[in-house]
């Protein structure tokens, strides 16, 4: 896949990524070293929380997302370099066995105005899972650098 500076990107373009499926031993692994709570990591405590059965963690699926944008269509030049969020929300718990996708729409770009090299691109993020229920949705800035050529120019 073609790597994308800054200047390839343009407003409505979308990006799509592979699928990737979660499996129950994924959910614990995760939550026992990052989120340990016990509707990540005991099934008996997930049925008795208002998720009623086992749930991924928030940042498990976000780290799950971040595994498909690496792998997906999404290649900025440099790498995905993110220097923020304007909003993150997980609408719906992930589920053991959900098989999640990603969609990624550029809402902006611009170049910056103190680093002539390089510039933001604003994106809006969606993961789903096989039913095509949003379970992560955010809209994060990227850090884009210019094609070198034209980099020089200013």
């Amino acid at each position: 896949m073609p790597i994308h500076y800054l200047e390839d990107f343009a407003v409505s373009q979308v990006f799509k990524t592979g699928r990737l499926r979660v499996d129950k031993e994924q959910i614990f692994a995760f939550a026992r070293q990052f989120d340990p709570q016990p509707f990540h990591i005991d099934e008996e405590a997930a049925r008795q929380s208002l998720f009623q059965g086992l749930a991924a963690s928030g940042w498990h699926t976000a780290a799950l997302t971040m595994r498909l944008l690496v792998d997906g269509e999404l290649k900025p030049a440099g790498g995905i370099l993110g220097v923020g969020f304007d909003e993150l929300s997980w609408p719906r718990a992930v589920r053991p066995g959900d098989e999640l996708r990603a969609q990624s729409e550029i809402l902006e770009v611009r170049p910056s105005k103190s680093r002539p090299d390089r510039g933001l691109v604003r994106v809006r993020t969606t993961t789903v899972n096989q039913n095509d229920e949003t379970v992560m949705m955010f809209t994060g800035n990227l850090l884009v650098p210019k094609r070198p050529a034209l980099a020089q120019k200013g």
